[in-house]
């Protein structure tokens, strides 16, 4: 006989496998069995446990156990801490140019601005140049002209829909000792009151977004207003609102009250500032009223 088939003889020789009470030596079980049945039951048991494993990993949350898998609802979060973080970065820097232009309300600091004239009047001789510029309108211009003026002259609607932008009030009532003047850094107003004591007044509808003490205003007040304005009232006696507070146009904020040592009437330092840079209050307030 040779080799292979006595390899192929082993293989398919039959065994009683027989599981025997020891006591009483009782046969309980018996199988017939042989090397190739072995074989192939152990490879059946074999691939059916490497398909229950693969399954497990892939559909319950046992791979996330497995180092570089990662479950769904993880991933979801990161995404979503990533917005959070992107869009939380963006609110801090609006508020850090926020707090700026605050900041430069109070210390009253503003970037110089420098202009270079021979820049402005090569540009102005590019875009009016004699052959561009025509100051005599044609006749198409004079007859709608005509035309719009006439329909606002007759208009009873005259002035409805026009954009009107903010009334601003006086905060005080009292005289200008010192106008605004940008060349000599007098970024607002010195108003003097003549009474003994004053209420200062919100110049429009607003949010107080500063409330406090300075070394080198006194007490201070600063309000947000729409479109990008901001209301500053330094050198008061007492301050009636707090941070966060909103309100109305004429609502009293502070007050102003002459010291029994000084000679002097009470003087407040009024400031308008629209978007970082300062305006002048005469040009939207009158302080006549």
């Amino acid at each position: 006989m040779t080799k292979k088939e006595a390899f192929l003889r082993k293989l398919l020789d039959k065994y009683r496998l027989i599981v025997v009470n020891e006591d009483t030596y009782e046969e309980k079980l018996s199988f017939h069995l042989s090397r190739l049945n072995v074989f192939v039951l152990l490879g059946v048991i074999s691939i059916f446990l490497i398909i229950s494993t693969l399954f497990l990993v892939a559909f319950t949350p046992l791979k996330e156990y497995i180092p570089g898998y990662a479950s769904t609802s993880l991933k979801q979060k990161t995404t979503r801490l990533i917005y959070e973080i992107d869009s939380l970065r963006k609110a801090l820097d609006d508020n850090d140019k926020y707090i700026l232009s605050i900041k430069k309300a109070l210390t009253g600091e503003i970037p110089e601005i420098t202009i270079s004239k021979d820049s402005l009047l090569k540009i102005y001789n590019q875009e009016y140049s004699k052959d561009t510029l025509r100051l005599t309108p044609s006749e198409k211009d004079l007859a709608f002209r005509e035309e719009i003026e006439i329909k606002d002259r007759y208009s009873i609607f005259e002035g409805v829909g026009k954009n009107t932008g903010i009334v601003f009030f006086p905060p005080i009532k009292g005289k200008i000792i010192e106008a605004y003047n940008y060349e000599k850094k007098m970024y607002g107003v010195e108003l003097e009151i003549s009474n003994k004591k004053t209420s200062v007044k919100a110049v429009a509808d607003g949010t107080v977004v500063f409330s406090d003490f300075t070394a080198y205003a006194g007490y201070t007040i600063i309000l947000e207003h729409p479109k990008g304005f901001l209301s500053v009232y330094k050198n008061n006696s007492y301050l009636h609102k707090k941070v966060g507070e909103l309100v109305k146009s004429g609502e009293v904020i502070a007050s102003l009250e002459k010291e029994p040592h000084k000679k002097d009437a009470p003087v407040l330092y009024f400031e308008l500032w629209n978007n970082g840079y300062p305006v002048n209050p005469t040009k939207y307030i009158d302080f006549k009223k």
